[in-house]
């Protein structure tokens, strides 16, 4: 539950500390009195869009600060998200404590923290989505869209319903992605076959060439050395005569030249054998100019000086060259291009298997899709039976004896026209009165209904709902007397299994507060840290005086006040 919230520069507060209890707590006060901005304060911790406006005139910024105490037991999936936030939560007697916090900057930026590490507003609306339900007159209006009726009816039929759904949900989506696929692949295949008929010249031309990776440039060396294969012969001659000599050479050659130095050095190592190691070295020299000259010979035999080869070179080479201006730049180009066309070709080749395989695919994964949602409309038809009894039953304790709701699930024929969500429209239907015919609640309920049906549905859902708090702003709208009574008792009992916070103008409900706070402004129109104190006794009637006639000293409002804290008494036991 949420044991305590502090809001400094919000609206009309200046700085308040609201204390909440287990139980029913009421909050009641004058019209604008700053009801509204507590619960302002409570929905920027539930991640709501931040709004400048709701900054103080001339505050810094707007803080909101909320204490709550989870049961460990209760919570767990929030405890796991808190801790995947990094936020800090304390224990407190066997309970979890953790600190929300919201600020909004006067240009309408804000900040949102979680256990004192800041956190995205959207990781506050996702912890608290599992901590707290606020209900108003906007819930009201929402509660004639079909779509919330539908989710108010998949929450009453709890993990077996979300089950079927879920189950469903992974079906529908892969139907929905084959078909996809499938119609894509059969609007695409003339394209692709034109596309393919193209491909094939590219195809055809560069493997009649059949170009190897890097060849352009090896053909280029070539042509370089052959176009200059005489001068490259005449060359290498001189360097082999120089290094090795030959029978036309008249001087000495290098090898001739280390031949006589070793000599020299190996008489003189005679007198100093020290010199036996410059002499081992001239003769890896001497090895390594016959290698040189070995291979240069080798090189000078793979010359050919034959034009006829050297065109044939150059043929190649303008072949690729051609190859290159249409598929390249580079031959890299060329060659990746030739890949892909391929596969392009490939594909469409494959296109009329494929096409048989994703219909064999489709027409099962829609199957299963169909079937699937067939056993959600089953769960949601059994579900829809047994919440539409509660809920007749919670409205006749809510002075509409006559009323009954019923549950319309009707399924979708085309199966093109399924969602998500599954293949159900879902109605709730109102019979107000006896002998009338059950119209939707858009069309057949008023204002004041519509505020006892949610509470009705509230009420029934709190068995199933694992939220721990539940807040209603003004859900008694429209309504007086005796149905005040009896909303103010169905509150009172809804606080026996959840902590339940409602903000209210009804005496008749406020009386069966176990806690009772009530918000004033002070001379200044300000709501200070004092304005919001929680009254008994005697302060308790006088409130409750107010709310009945306005007048605080009247002895009838009082002997009223206390009837209805003796009525709230009695039924709290």
């Amino acid at each position: 539950m949420i044991s305590e919230l502090r809001i400094r520069g919000l609206g009309v507060i200046g700085e308040a500390e609201v204390s909440f209890g287990p139980g029913l707590t009421v909050v009641t006060g004058e019209t604008g009195a700053g009801k509204t901005m507590v619960l302002t304060g409570l929905g920027l911790i539930m991640g709501e869009k931040a709004d400048a406006g709701v900054v103080r005139t001339g505050a810094p910024s707007a803080e909101v600060d909320g204490e709550w105490l989870l049961g460990r037991e209760r919570v767990p999936d929030v405890l796991r998200q808190l801790d995947e936030a990094g936020a800090h939560v304390e224990d407190q007697a066997g309970m979890a404590v953790v600190l929300l916090g919201r600020t909004v900057a006067p240009e309408g930026r804000s900040k949102a923290f979680a256990g004192g590490r800041s956190v995205p507003a959207g990781t506050l609306a996702l912890i608290t989505d599992g901590l707290i339900a606020v209900h108003g007159q906007a819930d009201q209006a929402l509660l004639r869209e079909a779509r919330q009726q539908r989710e108010l009816l998949d929450r009453f039929g709890g993990s077996p319903l979300a089950e079927c759904r879920a189950s469903y949900a992974g079906s529908w989506t892969r139907w929905r992605a084959l078909d996809a696929d499938l119609r894509s692949l059969v609007e695409r295949r003339q394209d692709i076959e034109r596309e393919a008929a193209l491909l094939r010249h590219g195809i055809a031309e560069i493997a009649a060439v059949a170009p190897e990776p890097g060849e352009d440039d090896g053909l280029k060396s070539r042509a370089t050395v052959l176009a200059h294969a005489t001068d490259l012969l005449a060359e290498i001659g001189t360097a082999r005569a120089l290094l090795a000599g030959d029978d036309d050479a008249s001087g000495t050659s290098a090898a001739d030249a280390i031949g006589q130095a070793r000599r020299a050095i190996d008489r003189a190592a005679g007198l100093d054998p020290a010199l036996a190691e410059l002499r081992d070295r001239l003769d890896v020299a001497a090895a390594a100019l016959g290698e040189v000259s070995s291979d240069l010979g080798g090189y000078a035999a793979g010359i050919d000086a034959d034009p006829a080869q050297l065109a044939g070179v150059e043929d190649r080479r303008q072949l690729i060259a051609g190859l290159k201006r249409r598929y390249g730049p580079g031959l890299d180009d060329v060659l990746a291009w030739w890949q892909s066309a391929q596969r392009t070709v490939e594909d469409a080749d494959g296109a009329d298997a494929r096409i048989d395989e994703l219909t064999a695919q489709e027409a099962s994964a829609r199957a299963d899709a169909l079937a699937k949602a067939a056993t959600l409309t089953a769960a949601r038809a059994e579900a829809g039976q047994r919440f539409a009894v509660a809920v007749t039953a919670e409205l006749r304790a809510l002075a509409m004896a006559d009323a009954e709701v019923q549950v319309d699930v009707r399924t979708q024929e085309d199966p093109r026209a399924f969602t998500s969500d599954g293949a159900d429209a879902v109605a709730l239907l109102l019979r107000p009165h006896a002998g009338s015919e059950p119209r939707p609640l858009a069309k057949g309920a008023s204002g004041g209904e519509l505020s006892r049906i949610m509470l009705a549905i509230e009420v029934v859902l709190a068995g199933v709902h694992s939220v721990p708090t539940f807040v209603f702003d003004e859900v008694d709208a429209g309504i007086g007397g005796k149905v005040a009574v009896e909303v103010g008792r169905r509150l009172s009992r809804l606080a026996r299994t959840a902590q339940v916070i409602v903000v209210t103008h009804l005496p008749q409900v406020a009386a069966f507060g176990d806690r009772h706070l009530v918000v004033a402004k002070d001379s200044d129109g300000v709501v200070t840290r004092a304005s919001v104190t929680e009254v008994r006794g005697d302060a308790r009637v006088r409130e409750l005086v107010r709310m009945l006639s306005g007048l605080e000293d009247s002895e009838a409002g009082a002997r009223h006040a206390e009837e209805l804290l003796a009525l709230a008494a009695g039924e709290r036991g």
